[in-house]
C-alpha cells in the first residue's frame, strides 16, 4: 500500500525525542561527555556509545565512574559536570535537524499536538523548547518527569496520558536504538531517523534518513493497522 494514497487517520499525538531528533544536540552531548572524560584521562571510545547516546546524564556519569580509573570522582560530581558542559554547548549551538520545522508547523496547521519525549534535564529541555518555539509544543517531558527512563516505556506513557490519548494512537520519532525500546515498549508506532547510532530495521518500525522526507500523510500510515481500520 502506498503511505501517501492510504485514507489518512491522524495520529492523536506525534511524540518527539529531543537530542539528535528534533536539534543537532548529539554531537554536543557526545563532545561534553568527551570533555569530562578527557579529564579523566580516558578517551571516548566506540565501545562507549550505548552509555553515552540516548542515555540520561546520570547513566553516563556512572559508566564514567566505574571505567574513569581508581581516581575518577563519584557519579554525582560527573553528572554536575556533564550537565554544565551539555547545557553551556546547547545554548550556544542548538540548531533544528533538517525538516524539523516545517514537520511541526505541518502538525500544528491539522490540529495534531506535540510533544518532547526526552532523556535530557528539565533545564536544557526548556532551552530547546524555547529555541525551537514554545508554542510548537502542547507538552515537554524530561527526565525528571518519570522514575524511570528510556529504555523503559515510562516516558512515552506518561506523554500520552498527559495528553489524554492511547499509547497506541502515537507516533514517536526517534534516533537512538534506546528510544526505540522505550517507544516500542511503551506501544507506540515508531518512525526511527538515527542520527550517530544505526538502527536496525525490524517489524513495525519505520526507518528515515531524514525527517525532510517525513511529513502528516506519512505519520498517518504508521499508526498500528487496528487503529487505522
Amino acid at each position: 500500500m502506498n503511505p501517501r494514497t492510504a485514507a489518512p487517520v491522524l495520529p492523536a499525538a506525534v511524540l518527539f525525542d529531543m537530542d539528535g531528533t528534533l536539534v543537532d544536540t548529539e554531537r554536543l552531548w557526545w563532545a561534553a561527555v568527551q570533555q569530562v572524560a578527557d579529564g579523566l584521562g580516558r578517551p571516548l571510545i566506540d565501545a562507549d556509545m550505548p552509555h553515552v547516546l540516548g542515555r540520561p546524564t546520570a547513566h553516563t556519569a556512572a559508566h564514567l565512574h566505574r571505567t574513569g580509573g581508581p581516581a575518577a570522582p563519584g557519579p554525582g560530581e560527573l553528572a554536575t559536570e556533564l550537565d554544565a558542559a551539555f547545557t553551556a554547548r546547547v545554548a550556544r549551538e542548538v540548531v533544528p535537524r533538517p525538516g524539523v520545522l516545517r514537520l511541526l508547523d505541518e502538525l500544528a496547521a491539522a490540529g495534531v499536538p506535540a510533544a518532547i519525549v526526552s532523556a535530557s534535564p528539565r533545564h536544557v529541555v526548556d532551552l530547546v523548547s524555547k529555541a525551537l518555539g514554545e508554542d510548537r509544543f502542547a507538552l515537554t517531558l524530561a527526565v525528571e518527569d518519570t522514575v524511570r527512563t528510556k529504555p523503559a516505556p515510562d516516558p512515552y506513557l506518561a506523554a500520552a496520558a498527559a495528553l489524554g490519548v492511547e499509547p497506541y494512537a502515537c507516533v514517536v520519532v526517534e534516533d537512538t536504538p534506546t528510544g526505540v525500546a522505550s517507544a516500542e515498549a511503551a506501544g507506540c508506532a515508531v518512525l526511527a531517523v538515527p542520527s550517530t547510532v544505526p538502527i536496525r530495521p525490524a517489524a513495525g518500525r519505520t526507518i528515515l534518513d531524514s525527517l525532510e522526507r517525513a511529513d502528516l500523510a506519512l505519520l498517518a500510515f504508521l499508526l498500528t493497522p487496528a487503529e487505522r481500520n
